[in-house]
C-alpha cells in the first residue's frame, strides 16, 4: 500500500501514435472502453451489492493519514491528525474501526502539540499493522521517523516497535501482502539524497532478512516508482516511466528483484497512445497467478500483464476516454486475488469532475463493473479490500471519513 495523505503537521514534505508492444508478447489485444454513461454501474453478479456502503468520521475529526484493513478479520486502522494553530499544533490520534459496523472501535496514541504525527504504512500478515510515527524536535520543522506496530490490530494499542536497518528512512510503500510473514517495505534515505531501497522484513518478530540499494539514477522520485510484492515468486515488481513521463517518452518499465539474490529483471511496458504512456500511476500483483495490473497517466489506460513470461496481456481505455484523457486517468490499484478482479481509482470518472469512481477489471484486462458516487481527491490510493466479505474501503467523501463500498 502507498502511503497517503496532505501534508502532516509538523512534517516537512519530501519531494518524492501505437507503440510497439512488450517485448514477448504475443498479438497483445487493446481494447477501447465500454461505452457506458455517466453514474451508469455494470453488475456482474446477479443479486450481489454493488455500490457504497457506510462513511466512518475519524473521532477526533482530523484529516486520514493512511489507512488498511485485516483481508481476513473484520477490523481497519487509520491515523488522524489536524492542524490548530499557525504555529503547526495538531491533535492526532490513531483509530481502529470495524469493517462491519463502520464504527470506530478505539482512540489512542492521542496528542495535541508540535511534537507528534502518525500516518499508517499498511497491514501485513498476522494482522500486523505498520504505523510511522513522526517526531519533530524542538525548534526544526523537519521530523524524525519511527515506527510502532500493532500486533495484532485488535490490541487497539502499540504493542512494540519495528526498527530500520538504515538510519533515518521514510518507508513510502509496503507491498500488499497479509498472507506471508516476509513483507517489502519501498523506502528512501533521506539523510542521503533520498537513494532508494528494497527492504524485506518480518515486522511482527521485528527482523530483517534483506536489504537491496536501488539505483538511485534509476529508482529515483522524479520517475515516481510503484512497487507491489509477488510473495509466491519471492520477487518485487517495480513499474516507473524512466523519462519522468514526458510527453513522447519511452515506455514505461515493469522490473523484477528476486528478493534473495536482488538480481533484476525488466521488460518494456505499453506505450500507446499520441503523447505516449507518461507516469505510471498505480500497480497490483496477483501472487497466485503473476499477472499485474498499472495505469498509466497521459492515456488514461489500463495494462496487464504476465510476469512469469515477462509479456503483455491486454491495454484497455478508461471508460468515456480517449487515448489523450490524461486527466481522467487512474490511479491507485487494488488486487482482489480471491476473485481474480483489479480495482482501479478514477478521481475524474467519464469527465465529471464531481465524481469519482472505482473501475474493476478481471485479469484478462475484461471491463466488469464501474462503482460510482466517490470524491477521491487527486493521487489516491487503490482501495482496500476484504475479497471474502466482497467489501472495500477507500477515501472519503471528506479528507476525515473513509467510504465503505462494495462490488
Amino acid at each position: 500500500m502507498r502511503k497517503f495523505g496532505w501534508a502532516l503537521p509538523g512534517v516537512a514534505s519530501v519531494l518524492l501514435f501505437t507503440a510497439p508492444a512488450p517485448a514477448g508478447a504475443a498479438s497483445p489485444a487493446f481494447r477501447s472502453g465500454p461505452p457506458l454513461v455517466h453514474g451508469q454501474t455494470a453488475r456482474a453478479h446477479r443479486g450481489a451489492k454493488v455500490g457504497l456502503g457506510k462513511v466512518p468520521t475519524t473521532k477526533d475529526g482530523g484529516q486520514v493519514f493512511g489507512f488498511d484493513i485485516n483481508q481476513n478479520g473484520d477490523d481497519g486502522v487509520l491515523a488522524s491528525a489536524q492542524t490548530i494553530s499557525s504555529q503547526g499544533a495538531a491533535i492526532v490520534s490513531v483509530e481502529t474501526f470495524n469493517q462491519n459496523t463502520a464504527k470506530i472501535v478505539k482512540s489512542f496514541a492521542k496528542y495535541t502539540g508540535t511534537k507528534n504525527s502518525y500516518a499508517v504504512d499498511g497491514i501485513v500478515a498476522g494482522d500486523v499493522a505498520l504505523v510511522t510515527h513522526f517526531v519533530t524536535p524542538k525548534g526544526s520543522i523537519f521530523a524524525k521517523r519511527f515506527y510502532d506496530a500493532m500486533n495484532p490490530v485488535t490490541a487497539n494499542k502499540f504493542t512494540g516497535a519495528w526498527t530500520s536497518p538504515i538510519r533515518d528512512i521514510d518507508v513510502q510503500q509496503v507491498g500488499r501482502n497479509q498472507v506471508t510473514v516476509s513483507s517489502l517495505l519501498f523506502a528512501i534515505e533521506l539523510q542521503n539524497q533520498d537513494n532508494p531501497d528494497l527492504i524485506v522484513t518480518n515486522v511482527a518478530a521485528n527482523t530483517v532478512s534483506n536489504v537491496f540499494h536501488l539505483d538511485p539514477n534509476a529508482f529515483c522520485g522524479c520517475n515516481i516508482p510503484q512497487v507491489d510484492q509477488d510473495y509466491v515468486a519471492n520477487q518485487a515488481v517495480i513499474a516507473m516511466s524512466p523519462d519522468a513521463g514526458e510527453v513522447g517518452g519511452s515506455p514505461p518499465v515493469n522490473v523484477l528483484v528476486d528478493l534473495s539474490s536482488g538480481k533484476q529483471t525488466q521488460f518494456n511496458g505499453y506505450n500507446n497512445g499520441p503523447f505516449h504512456a507518461g507516469y505510471v500511476n498505480g500497480l497490483a500483483v496477483d501472487s497466485n497467478t503473476h499477472v499485474a495490473a498499472t495505469d498509466t497517466e497521459l492515456n488514461a489506460q489500463v495494462e496487464f500483464y504476465n510476469l512469469t513470461n515477462q509479456s503483455g496481456i491486454a491495454a484497455v481505455q478508461l471508460p468515456c476516454t480517449g487515448p489523450s484523457s490524461q486527466i481522467n486517468s487512474g490511479g491507485g490499484i487494488t488486487n482482489d486475488p480471491v476473485n481474480k478482479l483489479f480495482l482501479v481509482t478514477a478521481t475524474y470518472y467519464c469527465s465529471n469532475s464531481q465524481n469519482s469512481a472505482i473501475v474493476v477489471y478481471d485479469e484478462s484486462g475484461n471491463y466488469i463493473e464501474s462503482i460510482t458516487g466517490f470524491h477521491f481527491p487527486i493521487g489516491a490510493p487503490g482501495p482496500a479490500i476484504n475479497p471474502s466479505k466482497r467489501m472495500g474501503w477507500a477515501l472519503g467523501p471528506n479528507s476525515s471519513q473513509l467510504q465503505q463500498f462494495f462490488y
